[in-house]
């Protein structure tokens, strides 16, 4: 049989015979994991109570690259917390300022073949260099450190098929943004993307980082590329040759679907706010003045992404109503860009260069101004991400990007250089970076490890553990919401509610801040409660924080028209159930404050179907669990870390 890329990795990671069939349950022997320094301490708690001596991954790394704006001892406290217990456990430590965690991955750790899975929605940027790399909870990640083999329900496999090549002026960003107008945000659920053709070979291993990683975006299980020569050839640049196995797909295989793309035929992109899949063509968006500009992220801080950034603004001047600001993903390439003069041209446009971290992404730092403009080379512009809801984000390439801060309002890199743009088709990524891991601590001994004690700081807390659910649950619906609510709108961003997220107690006050500041108080009275969503609910980030946080004031189940994927996976690893609408027109006949009951609950479960009484209007409706056996199992147990437990013959009383 003749197998496409994805098929030929899964089928050597899998740990139980399959057919392997869409929609399928399959368990995954993992390579790698990986986890950053905001979502990590929740993780790393989990791994603590599990009770093993010792992480059973061949490779696991603990970045420390999100939350570097230490307003208190919280987040210095979470860095000494995650770097004592990578050194008692085995795990690799990236310390601030070696770069952004995806990234530094892919450089540094990731090789063909394996199977990776990070903390972090983001984490199918390995599929650059043919990983298949996929994000989930960090309960998810502990579990996976455990050696206990993944649960993954098998995707549909979607060929994108590249032909010519992208224009000067277009970057990478343009595939992807148009994979998102074409597909939307949920159109990817359930869905790897393999990317084949002609034009796979025009391009280099960040700008394919640049599609796999945004392709969280699209809602899919994770995105790849073949292991080719471009791919070679990065890894030779590494250092890391010997790492580097060819994986092609089979010529002829089959896939569930097909897009073709044509890549001469993009022009710039950009989507416009409030959703990643808000899709136009820059020349078609009205212009507006605009405030700030960023230039970075792990989307699209590449060597390449940075110096064509530069060429654009070279001789130039960033406008004077414009902050632009730039953070580089990585040491190895600042070191480069410094050397090659690009850091300069940057500067003397007067852009002003950030921590080597996420930063601005995920709110930390460089929150726009009240109801302004900014443009960005991110993967998300949900309303809120930035740190102001009433701010408008516009995502677009480097070169896009540069335009912009020279012209004040949407510009191109084509009306800066006009005839000169060919130039920006000349830049390659290094044919050697610059290596220099002395930044990242490598795993000691088990001996010492013995010996090492792990720090807490005042802020941490306990991880809260879930109680089985009930036969019967009786509960007030304390919230209800409409489509595509973000973990950002759940568990709010910034590096103040960031260093709070090892305090479930403190965070949990701030559960739905920006959308129902009044939601958390009110939760928390009632003791038991349900929360009614629409379409596509939990979308975004991985951070588990939406799913421990509700859990923790009470919540214990969600009811929505749909579930994204990874948000479905934390609900069911921390206690709470994922109910969908079997009617979705019922969600119009639910109310905030209706008093709900689900009879037979626990029986019900493996029916995957309960019928739910509203004593409030008198009514019934059914609902449906689109879960796994095993999922199931999870949900009866009550959330994976009693089930991680009991898989591994761990009897100690939880507490």
């Amino acid at each position: 049989m003749k197998k496409n890329l994805t098929r030929k990795i899964l089928e050597s990671h899998l740990s139980t015979p399959t057919t392997m069939e869409a929609g399928e349950e399959i368990f995954l022997k993992v390579d790698q994991t990986l986890t950053h320094d905001i979502n990590a301490v929740m993780t790393y708690l989990a791994f603590e109570a599990i009770g093993i001596e010792r992480i059973k991954t061949e490779c696991s790394v603990s970045y420390l690259d999100h939350n570097l704006l230490y307003l208190d001892h919280k987040t210095p406290d979470d860095h000494i917390y995650l770097q004592s217990v990578a050194k008692k456990y085995g795990v690799h430590l990236s310390k601030p300022g070696n770069g952004i965690c995806h990234t530094v991955h892919a450089a540094r750790f990731g090789a063909p073949g394996k199977v990776s899975m990070g903390g972090d929605s983001h984490t199918p940027h390995g599929g650059s260099i043919g990983m298949l790399s996929i994000g989930v909870g960090g309960m998810d990640v502990a579990t996976a450190m455990t050696g206990l083999p993944m649960r993954l329900t098998m995707p549909r496999v979607v060929n994108v098929y590249l032909t010519g090549k992208l224009n000067p002026g277009c970057n990478a960003k343009e595939v992807i943004l148009e994979m998102l107008r074409r597909i939307t945000i949920k159109g990817g659920l359930g869905n790897v993307y393999e990317y084949t053709g002609p034009g796979v070979e025009t391009l280099e291993v960040p700008e394919r980082a640049t599609i796999t990683n945004m392709g969280a975006e699209l809602g899919a299980t994770s995105s790849i590329f073949p292991a080719d020569e471009k791919v070679r050839q990065y890894m030779s640049a590494q250092g890391r040759e010997a790492s580097f196995t060819e994986l092609l797909p089979d010529e002829g295989c089959e896939y569930d679907d097909v897009i073709h793309i044509e890549l001469d035929k993009l022009t710039p992109l950009m989507a416009c706010p409030h959703q990643p899949d808000n899709v136009k063509p820059v020349h078609e968006v009205e212009k507006k003045k605009v405030q700030q500009v960023f230039i970075g992220s792990c989307t699209n801080a590449s060597y390449a992404d940075i110096a064509k950034a530069a060429l654009v603004l070279k001789g130039q001047i960033v406008h004077e109503d414009v902050s632009c600001t730039c953070a580089i993903s990585s040491k190895q390439i600042y070191i480069q860009l410094l050397r090659d003069g690009y850091i300069e041209m940057l500067m003397k446009a007067g852009v002003r260069l950030l921590e080597l971290a996420c930063g601005p992404c995920c709110a930390i730092g460089q929150s726009p101004a009240d109801h302004g403009v900014a443009v960005r080379t991110t993967n998300r512009n949900f309303k809120g991400r930035s740190g102001n809801a009433n701010a408008e984000i516009y995502l677009v390439s480097p070169e896009t990007a540069a335009a912009t801060a020279i012209k004040g309002t949407f510009a191109t890199a084509e009306e800066i250089l006009k005839d000169r743009i060919s130039i920006l088709a000349d830049i390659r990524e290094p044919e050697i970076y610059p290596m220099d891991d002395d930044l990242i601590l490598k795993p000691i001994s088990s001996d010492e490890s013995e010996k090492i004690e792990i720090i807490r700081g005042p802020n941490i807390k306990p991880l809260p553990v879930p109680e089985a659910p009930e036969e019967r649950l009786e509960a007030t619906v304390s919230l209800k919401v409409g489509d595509n609510i973000t973990t950002d709108d759940i568990t709010p961003a910034s590096a103040e509610f960031s260093s709070m997220r090892s305090n479930i107690p403190l965070m949990s006050q701030y559960c739905y801040h920006r959308y129902d500041p009044t939601f958390a108080g009110r939760a928390k009275e009632m003791g038991k409660s349900i929360i009614i969503g629409g379409e596509n609910y939990g979308q975004g980030s991985s951070r588990e924080h939406a799913a421990i946080n509700p859990m923790f004031l009470g919540v214990k189940a969600i009811i929505a028209k749909s579930i994204a994927r990874i948000h479905k996976g934390n609900l069911v690893n921390h206690g709470i159930i994922p109910l969908q609408f079997e009617d979705k027109q019922d969600y119009e006949r639910v109310e905030q404050g209706d008093d709900l009951i689900i009879k037979n609950l626990l029986s019900r479960l493996s029916e995957r179907r309960v019928e739910v009484f509203n004593m409030t209007k008198n009514t019934t409706f059914m609902c449906t669990l689109e879960l796994t056996d095993s999922e199931i199992e999870v949900v009866s147990k009550g959330g994976q870390l009693k089930h991680i437990k009991s898989l591994l013959g761990n009897k100690s009383e939880m507490n």
